[in-house]
């Protein structure tokens, strides 16, 4: 796993849960800037997932439990496409709200994979 894709997406990912919560307490609904923000995260979460896939595929990470990696992968590439279906269905703070969680849940998530990555428990 490549660990500066990595820390892109955890960087990339909590500036976008900090503005998103910024937008909730000024009572704002998402705007183009969290859309876009919140399309590049996404971009980059699938290019982290396939530099994930393609190092196993290689044979690295031999030690890995590959059902709770993937398992992750695959609930990372999720989140941020079903946040922004969410928050444009609710056109209120709440729906920013929900960005700045989906925003931290795919910061939590990239921390747990590389620690799966790395064979910790």
């Amino acid at each position: 796993m490549n660990t500066t894709v990595a820390t892109i997406v955890i960087a990339g990912s909590l500036l976008l849960a900090l503005a998103s919560l910024v937008n909730a307490i000024r009572d704002r609904p998402m705007g183009m800037v969290l859309l876009v923000g919140f399309a590049v995260l996404e971009v980059a979460v699938l290019v982290q997932a396939g530099i994930v896939i393609a190092a196993v595929a290689g044979g690295e990470g031999a030690h890995v439990s590959k059902g709770t990696l993937f398992g992750y992968l695959a609930g990372e590439a999720v989140i941020p496409p079903a946040g922004v279906f969410l928050a444009l269905a609710e056109r209120s703070r709440w729906g920013s709200g929900i960005l700045a969680v989906a925003g931290f849940a795919i910061a939590v998530m990239t921390a747990r994979l590389l620690q799966i990555w790395q064979g910790m428990p």
